[in-house]
C-alpha cells in the first residue's frame, strides 16, 4: 500500500511539473513570434520534439517489454504500421491546432490563451456525441459555466471578440478533434511512436507553410533559439514523457485535472515573465472557465 502511495505521489509531482511546463510554453510561443513566423516557430519546435522523442520510444519499448507479454512478429508489424498511419493522421490535426494557437497567441495575453485553449477538455465529450458517445449531465453543466466565464474572458464592448482570442477557440477545437483521433489510434499502437511521428507529420506540413507564406532566415531562427529549443525540448520531449510515464500509476481523472493547471501556470508565466495582467472581468472569467473544467472531469454518481 505504501508503495503505490509513493508511486501516486510520485506521479502527481511529475503530473504538475508537465503542467507547469506547458505553462510556461505559452510565454515561450509569445515570445518566439517577436523573432519568427508562427510555421517557423512550429516547424522548428515540432522537428526537435520529434528528435527528443526517438529516445524514448526505445527506453518504453523496453519497459513495456518487462512488463507485457511478448508480441509476436505478426502483431509488431500490425502495431508499427497503425503507429505510423495514426501517427501522421494525429500529426495533420496538431499542425493545424497549433498554427491555430500560434497565430492567435499575437494578439491576446498568454494567460487567456491558456484558459481558452484548456476548452478541449470540455469540448472532447461534446463533439463525442457525434461518434455517438453519451455525455454526462456534469458536461453540460460544465459547458454552461464555461461559457459564462468565456463571455468574461473574451466579450468586449459591443459583443466583439478579439481576434486572437477567436483564433485560439477554433484552437481548441483542433485540440478536440486531435483527441479523439488519438483515442482512436492509441489503442492500437504504441503511444510514443505515434506521438514521434505526429512530431515529424506537424514539422514537416509546418515547414511547407514556412516556406510558402513565411521568409525564414537562419538569423531569425537563431534569435529565436531560446523560446524554440524551451517549446521543442521541455513542452513536446521532457512534457510528453513524464505524462507517459505518470499516467501508469495514476487514476485518469486525477491526471486530467493536474494537467489542465496548464491554464493556471499559463496566467502566472505571463504575469512574471511578461508583465502581462488580466482585469478583474477577465480573472473571473478564468476562475469560471477552470471551474467548468474541474467539472466536466468529475465522475457523475452511478444510480443504484
Amino acid at each position: 500500500m505504501e508503495s503505490g502511495n509513493r508511486k501516486s505521489l510520485q506521479s502527481s509531482v511529475m503530473l504538475l511539473i508537465t503542467a507547469w511546463i506547458w505553462g510556461v510554453a505559452f510565454v515561450a510561443q509569445s515570445e518566439g513570434m517577436n523573432y519568427v513566423g508562427g510555421f517557423t516557430f512550429n516547424a522548428c519546435r515540432f522537428i526537435i520534439g520529434g528528435i527528443v522523442l526517438i529516445p524514448c520510444i526505445f527506453l518504453l519499448r523496453k519497459v513495456n517489454r518487462e512488463q507485457k507479454k511478448p508480441l509476436t512478429m505478426e502483431e509488431k508489424q500490425a502495431r508499427k504500421r497503425k503507429g505510423i498511419v495514426g501517427g501522421v493522421c494525429c500529426g495533420a490535426f496538431l499542425c493545424l491546432a497549433s498554427s491555430l494557437q500560434q497565430f492567435g497567441i499575437a494578439f491576446t495575453t498568454v494567460g487567456k490563451a491558456g484558459f481558452i485553449t484548456a476548452l478541449y477538455i470540455i469540448l472532447v465529450p461534446v463533439l463525442g456525441l457525434f461518434m455517438k458517445k453519451k455525455v454526462g449531465r456534469n458536461v453540460w453543466f460544465s459547458v454552461g459555466i464555461a461559457a459564462l466565464g468565456m463571455y468574461l474572458l473574451c466579450i468586449k464592448e459591443g459583443f466583439s471578440v478579439g481576434k486572437g482570442d477567436f483564433l485560439v477557440f477554433l484552437c481548441s477545437i483542433g485540440f478536440s478533434l486531435h483527441i479523439l483521433v488519438i483515442d482512436y489510434f492509441s489503442p492500437k499502437a504504441d503511444g510514443v511512436v505515434i506521438s514521434c511521428v505526429q512530431f515529424f507529420t506537424a514539422g514537416i506540413i509546418s515547414g511547407a507553410g514556412m516556406f510558402l507564406f513565411e521568409q525564414p532566415s537562419w538569423g531569425a531562427i537563431i534569435a529565436a533559439w531560446m523560446p524554440v529549443l524551451y517549446a521543442g525540448i521541455m513542452s513536446c520531449g521532457v512534457a510528453y514523457t513524464l505524462q507517459v510515464i505518470a499516467q501508469k500509476d495514476i487514476a485518469p481523472t486525477i491526471a486530467s485535472l493536474l494537467m489542465s493547471l496548464e491554464s493556471v501556470f499559463s496566467v502566472l508565466a505571463g504575469w512574471l515573465l511578461l508583465g502581462q495582467r488580466l482585469s478583474g472581468k477577465e480573472l473571473a472569467g478564468c476562475v469560471l472557465v477552470f471551474v467548468g473544467i474541474v467539472l466536466a472531469q468529475l465522475p457523475e454518481r452511478k444510480k443504484n
